[in-house]
């Protein structure tokens, strides 16, 4: 039987140990490897964002959609929902692998609905640019 996710420090190791399979990943792992350049300040702001998603700390300061906006405009608008799809099929393994119980379903739900807005939010400013 597997612990659920307790505290920053099972955050931190799920994180991480997610983010290494990213940026291995033949799908997705360009997207990141091209756009984040320092790894362990990226892995502490990931941290404080689930932290904060999961605990309800107020710890993380970003803007998540304004962010995957511009990775997806430096992609020339590549980004695709089987991206998200390939994103969100790892982190429920990696959460599988690691951890259950209620908050390691939640860490999932709110991945879930992330990838869906985010790609949405991605989406829909994509339509405005484009002149009917």
């Amino acid at each position: 039987m597997k612990n659920d996710i307790q505290n920053r420090g099972d955050v931190f190791a799920l994180v991480s140990a997610f983010y290494t399979k990213v940026r291995e990943n033949q799908e997705i792992g360009h997207f990141f490897n091209e756009t984040i350049k320092d790894w362990p300040k990226h892995l502490e702001q990931l941290t404080d964002f689930w932290e904060t998603n999961l605990f309800m700390v107020s710890k993380f300061r970003g803007n998540p959609v304004r962010a995957h906006k511009e990775v997806d405009d430096n992609f020339n608008h590549s980004i695709e929902q089987k991206h998200f799809g390939e994103w969100l099929t790892m982190w429920y393994a990696t959460i599988d692998d690691m951890f259950e119980g209620e908050r390691a379903n939640i860490a999932k739900n709110r991945a879930r609905n992330m990838a869906h807005n985010l790609f949405m939010n991605m989406y829909m400013s994509r339509t405005k640019e484009i002149d009917f």
